[in-house]
């Protein structure tokens, strides 16, 4: 087992980071980058850099509704310098972001997410996820605003969890905030 560990983890790590630099050059309606905070249960922390896709309005079935691609790289930290510990993910999650209401520059929106996600270590912050593949799943609330709406302001709630793939699975939960910017 850590023979096949060794060779093809490291080699999906790579697929996966080709697929999140492929997608950038991807024909769009608008892209997004982000930056977000993580803060976890316990003392854990991270930051979230992320590439959205505007892909696809469906007001056409739904009104104000819109559905999008994100991929993301991340880096969570857990500890104290003399017992540290570090996890390093990539994850990619299509999100329907639904509008709530258009607000003085801007539009309040809610949105809802189920990704995957390829986790560096199984064993973080004192828990044992058992695959170094996950579920992320997302809800959050944010605002945009801006001229041509090109500002982000999210806060969104993260679950990590392999869904009962494989025992043991504790699942880990994050409260992101999020800045992005469109170009």
């Amino acid at each position: 087992m850590k023979y096949w560990h060794s060779i093809y983890r490291p080699l999906l790590m790579s697929v996966a980071l080709i697929v999140n630099l492929t997608m950038v050059s991807l024909p769009v309606k608008a892209n997004t980058v982000s930056v977000d905070y993580i803060r976890g249960e316990g003392d854990v922390e991270g930051i979230k850099l992320a590439y959205q896709f505007y892909q696809l309005s469906l007001d056409e079935y739904v009104e104000d509704l819109r559905i999008y691609l994100e991929t993301s790289i991340n880096f969570w930290e857990y500890g104290t310098p003399r017992q540290h510990d570090t996890n390093f993910i990539l994850a990619v999650s299509p999100v329907l972001q639904k509008t709530f209401c258009y607000c003085g520059t801007g539009r309040l929106f809610g949105e809802f997410g189920i990704g995957l996600s390829l986790l560096d270590d199984t064993r973080f912050a004192g828990k044992d996820v058992s695959t170094h593949y996950q579920f992320e799943d997302r809800l959050g609330i944010g605002y945009q605003f801006g001229g041509e709406e090109q500002y982000r302001l999210a806060l969104r709630y993260f679950h990590y969890s392999n869904g009962g793939i494989k025992k043991p699975n504790p699942g880990l939960d994050f409260v992101s905030f999020s800045f992005a910017m469109r170009w």
